[in-house]
């Protein structure tokens, strides 16, 4: 459910609950409204249900039919104006997912909740009031 404030709205996708959780208390109180899925296949019921959403930030390896990559691609052809930062703690699909999803952001895992707030303002084109 999407934080009551006015800025853009961030899709966390994540099956780690915790983490997931943890990532969206950041983002709501960095100012972003945060809508939570716990797989691909659910970020793109959330998609198709019409949710405004100006950013995808999903991990690379999800259970499902969709893991990151695959959620990636989707979004590019279904809902080109959407950006998709992917995480992953694996080098190799980190490298993987930069490669096959082109202008989809990959940021590696462990992250900086901070370097992840400015890497979602950097995709939207907005500066950061301090």
């Amino acid at each position: 459910m999407p934080a009551a404030t006015s800025g853009p709205t961030v899709l966390v996708v994540d099956d780690e609950v915790l983490i997931r959780m943890a990532i969206s208390e950041y983002l709501c109180e960095c100012g972003f409204r945060v809508v939570e899925a716990r797989s691909g296949d659910e970020a793109i019921l959330v998609l198709q249900a019409g949710v405004t959403v100006d950013v995808v930030f999903a991990d690379v390896h999800m259970p499902g039919e969709r893991d990151g990559i695959d959620l990636a691609h989707w979004v590019r052809r279904e809902r080109p104006d959407v950006k998709v930062i992917l995480t992953s703690g694996v080098v190799r699909a980190a490298t993987e997912a930069d490669h096959l999803c082109g202008d989809a952001s990959v940021i590696a895992n462990p992250y900086d909740q901070e370097d992840l707030q400015l890497r979602i303002h950097e995709l939207l084109g907005r500066q950061i009031s301090s």
